[in-house]
């Protein structure tokens, strides 16, 4: 059987988590909701805010929809902390509403792997503040 496989795998080491995390950070820049579910198991399960969202279908829809709604979106993420198959990472984005509201988006993501290296359990919390244009930092 040919198994789906993503690296760089676990265990992590410093240098692999952080490649793993900065390949996030492009996927989700890109705003391609199903190049980002790739990344994920095909019953990954996240928590997102207060969202709770299962499988690849499901995060298409949410990714979907989140970037209809936050426009202009850009984000950065730093790794935190690894281990074996987990990840932490702190992340800020900025984005825009229907109403040209300017965003900064701040955060902790939780990240367990499975041995191919898809995320299978991905756990958010976020929180928002309202900025004007002049103090965005991400361009």
């Amino acid at each position: 059987m040919n198994q789906e496989k993503r690296y760089p795998l676990p265990p992590f080491t410093l240098e692999t988590a952080l490649e793993k995390v900065q390949k996030a950070e492009d996927a989700w820049n890109s705003k391609n909701p199903i190049n980002v579910s790739k990344a994920y198991t095909q019953n990954s399960e996240w928590r997102n805010r207060t969202q709770f969202i299962n499988g690849r279908e499901e995060i298409v829809e949410f990714l979907t929809k989140k970037w209809q709604q936050e426009r202009s979106y850009k984000l950065k993420k730093e790794l935190w902390g690894f281990r074996e198959n987990r990840i932490a990472v702190q992340f800020e984005y900025e984005y825009q509403d229907e109403t040209n509201q300017w965003y900064r988006a701040y955060g902790n993501e939780l990240w367990e792997f499975d041995e191919n290296g898809l995320m299978q359990k991905r756990f958010a919390s976020i929180n928002d503040l309202k900025i004007d244009e002049s103090a965005r930092r991400l361009t």
